[in-house]
């Protein structure tokens, strides 16, 4: 494992390291003084039971080097023979004023003696003790339980490092694969057997170069249909400048064909301008939301567009209870772009129904052929009639910019285009 260079395998062996240290603080400091009172509640144990079968008068039967007694009675005050051994003292009467309680603990002479009492009527017995008992009993259980926990903690280190190298092998597949998004020659494929969230995040990664290889082929198809449709209106105004400067074209009949690709251009240069500023008003998140009058503006439209063709008739019901919210300018650019691809494909009749909060646009054209649909929305993809546009583009960011959707519906005879809220309308 190359660890100058797999910075998590250096992270994970520094929490090991961390972690074997407190583990030994624990062991040798921690442990121990946790163990101090159960050990206590033993060494009392360990006084008391002798302590009751103990006669001064046959103290050899019983005697434990460890364990030293004191017998008194009547204020004759006797010891075992191992005192000495157990407590060196210059004045007993101090060790016994020590001994307050039945049973106990103190300090004499820098060290713990352990102490504990039998009372009677005529005798009182005291079975006394140093710490030694204490500290080898603390010294047993650490023997025994230092191993089993320094082997399981290593265990479990060792699984932690096998387990981390794996891991940041799989992360350098995945830097790989992502310093590769765009190599084409690149083996992409997916190799992980274990279904954890390191596969989804490649599965995840494969699905973004998709989408970004889709994407790029859409943004160079995007920028041909811009350039052909802005090649053409030039192409006629320079062959127009051209025939005038031959001598074999009208000036006034020029001049009127370069003013009409002049504004097809400059509506073109306008629409693209308009998609800038509906991503920048996304990314601002700054739209303003006002209640908006669907009748008044539905019959500006329909007075606006009336008269472009006479042989379409326009039938109008708009519900006074339905609501929407929005720009008016924004509200005002959607009708004006549905209504103008209205007025090139409708035979003779438009229809605009507004009720229960959706607004139905309706011609009577030809039907949308199904592979078209998916894209209608598309900018600048070729649509009905092999034309490019930004119209219905702009329609659906802006209604999208405005909480709204659109979905387009051929009918028996026709095509309905159909509004409605992506949330609940507000009472």
């Amino acid at each position: 494992m190359n660890f100058g260079k797999n910075n998590l395998s250096k992270q994970l062996l520094f929490v090991v390291g961390i972690a074997f240290i407190l583990l030994f603080i624990s062991l040798g400091a921690i442990l121990p003084k946790l163990l101090i009172p159960p050990a206590e509640a033993n060494i009392y144990n360990y006084l008391n039971e002798p302590l009751k079968i103990y006669d001064i008068n046959n103290d050899n039967k019983l005697l434990d080097t460890e364990i030293a007694y004191i017998y008194i009675t009547d204020n004759l005050i006797t010891t075992s023979e191992n005192i000495k051994d157990v407590i060196k003292y210059n004045n007993l009467g101090k060790i016994l004023n020590k001994m307050t309680k039945s049973y106990g603990k103190f300090i004499y002479n820098h060290k713990t003696y352990y102490y504990y009492t039998l009372k009677s009527k005529r005798v009182t017995k005291i079975a006394i003790s140093d710490d030694s008992y204490i500290n080898r009993t603390k010294t047993s259980i650490l023997t025994a339980i230092f191993p089993l926990v320094l082997g399981t903690f290593l265990l479990i280190g060792l699984m932690l490092v096998i387990w981390s190298s794996i891991v940041v092998r799989k992360i350098e597949k995945l830097k790989n694969k992502i310093d590769n998004i765009d190599n084409p020659d690149y083996n992409h494929k997916v190799d992980f057997t274990t279904d954890d969230e390191i596969r989804s995040l490649a599965l995840a990664i494969d699905d973004m170069r998709i989408s970004l290889i889709s994407q790029e082929e859409y943004r160079k198809q995007m920028y041909q249909n811009i350039s052909h449709d802005f090649k053409t209106p030039l192409t006629v105004i320079k062959s127009y400048i051209e025939a005038v400067e031959d001598g074999v074209e009208d000036e006034k009949n020029a001049f009127k064909t370069i003013k009409e690709q002049t504004n097809k251009l400059e509506q073109k240069v306008h629409s693209l301008l308009y998609l800038n500023k509906l991503d920048y008003l996304k990314n601002q998140n700054n739209i303003s939301s006002e209640l908006i009058d669907m009748h008044k503006l539905i019959t500006q439209e329909v007075e606006k567009f009336k008269f472009l063709q006479k042989n379409i008739k326009f039938e109008i019901s708009i519900d006074p209870k339905s609501k929407f919210y929005g720009s008016f300018e924004n509200w005002e650019t959607i009708l004006d772009n549905i209504l103008s691809n209205f007025m090139r494909y409708a035979h003779a009749t438009v229809k605009i129904t507004v009720k229960q909060n959706r607004i139905i646009l309706y011609n009577d054209g030809n039907q949308i052929d199904t592979d078209l649909l998916e894209g209608i929305f598309t900018p600048f993809r070729k649509g009905i009639k092999g034309e490019f546009g930004l119209g219905l583009s702009i329609v659906k960011k802006t209604l999208n910019l405005m909480d709204y959707d659109i979905k387009i519906k051929n009918e028996k005879k026709g095509v309905s285009f159909i509004i409605t809220s992506k949330k609940r309308i507000r009472k």
